[in-house]
């Protein structure tokens, strides 16, 4: 058993976003909460000075270990663009080799500002080109292609000492709706799903993936109710036919396909019923709040067991001993130095800079 309180468990089980260059006191009360992490935006991040004097000064509010985090995948969606290398999209990767270079790129520049996880590689398979959302970050249109450049990529974005997530599960790739701001439907048989979209997964996982992330997705052939994200019998695939015993993240509860037809404390709690480690909550306050008092009141009324919720945070901490934030990183002139930055534009990003 832990020997942290209710309270910080249920803390630790939360990461949350904010506005501003400067912490702001909501989050900073949060954060003394024991809240586990904190993931930065385009609307946090404007220098290398101010992210490291950010990062620093969430770290300082903290009781604790915490996880910062971000989305800096390459091509559309990377939110330090203009501060950190400009990669491609990785649709558009030519080989093993260049995947891997530009793992060790984002470990470098990650690593040096101060960043633990970031949320790549996408593991969905291009396999519906109408695709709304994923389009070119995925790494390629056939299970074969993404295993050949995310793989690569996924180990030396580890190696360089920053955790990756193999995103979205159990597969966002054949889909028509945006999750930000619908409920997309997977209509595969099983037999399909194992072949194609979970089959990246269960690589990643072999390859020793420090975490997986959610989709907020319908897959009738499993749980024609709940997405993925909130869904026992989704999970159940993930943890016993697949074996990750690891780190399993939401997406952000923010988005369409959650937050327009549940309360988002409401969400995070039946996430964490179902099976997910730590939430993400992206935006407000209110909602972060909400969601660590509806963790509490589940226990105490026996709605969630305590057993659950300690072996959620035992997992969370598991993964962050792999990636302390004590540990050595580069100086950031070496890293943006040898980072060979571009200014290419790729058009607009996907998730809308969330």
């Amino acid at each position: 058993m832990s020997d942290l309180s209710l309270s910080r468990l249920a803390a630790r089980t939360l990461v949350i976003g904010f506005e501003g260059l400067t912490l702001p006191e909501d989050a900073r009360a949060l954060l003394a909460r024991g809240v586990g992490g904190v993931i930065l935006f385009k609307r946090n991040l404007e220098s290398a000075p101010q992210v490291m004097a950010l990062i620093d000064a969430c770290r300082a509010a903290a009781p604790g270990p915490i996880w910062v985090s971000v989305d800096q995948e390459g091509g559309r969606v990377a939110r330090l663009k203009g501060l950190c290398s400009d990669l491609p999209p990785m649709l558009s990767l030519d080989s093993p080799e260049e995947a891997a270079a530009a793992g060790r790129v984002l470990a470098r520049e990650l690593s040096a500002l101060g960043f633990d996880l970031d949320y790549t590689p996408v593991m969905d398979v291009l396999s519906n080109p109408a695709n709304p959302v994923i389009g070119d970050r995925a790494f390629g249109r056939t299970v074969e292609e993404v295993l050949a450049h995310a793989l690569p990529l996924l180990e030396a974005l580890q190696e360089g000492g920053v955790a990756a997530c193999a995103k979205h599960f159990p597969g966002h790739g054949d889909t028509e709706i945006d999750s930000h701001v619908g409920l997309p439907v997977v209509e595969h048989d099983l037999g399909r799903l194992r072949a194609l979209e979970l089959k990246p997964f269960a690589e990643a996982i072999a390859a020793g993936v420090t975490t997986v992330m959610t989709a907020h997705l319908i897959v009738k052939a499993i749980d024609p109710e709940l997405p993925a994200t909130m869904s026992a019998k989704v999970l159940s695939i993930l943890r016993d036919e697949l074996g990750f015993d690891g780190l399993c993240l939401s997406d952000d509860l923010e988005m369409g396909a959650v937050a327009e037809r549940w309360p988002v404390p409401e969400a995070g709690l039946m996430a964490l019923q179902a099976g997910v480690d730590q939430v993400l909550i992206c935006h407000q306050a209110a909602r972060q709040r909400g969601y660590l008092e509806a963790i509490e009141v589940a226990v105490e009324d026996g709605r969630l067991p305590l057993e659950r919720l300690e072996q959620a945070v035992a997992r969370i901490d598991a993964a962050m001993e792999c990636f302390a934030p004590d540990r050595d990183r580069p100086a950031w002139d070496a890293a943006w130095t040898e980072g060979e930055a571009t200014s290419v534009e790729y058009g607009d990003d996907p998730t809308g800079g969330r």
